[in-house]
């Protein structure tokens, strides 16, 4: 399964949202967000 989808996957298995995973990881909601899009890996 590619990353994108994995984090996107794991993230609403723990009924997490986008906001709280950014602030747990020190990255911006953005970073998360095109994470998940597949816009960035960075």
């Amino acid at each position: 399964m590619p990353l994108p989808e994995t984090i996107s996957r794991l993230r609403k298995q723990h009924h997490v949202t986008q906001e709280p995973l950014s602030e747990a990881l020190g990255v911006s909601f953005a970073a998360v967000s095109k994470w998940e899009r597949g816009v960035s890996l960075r």
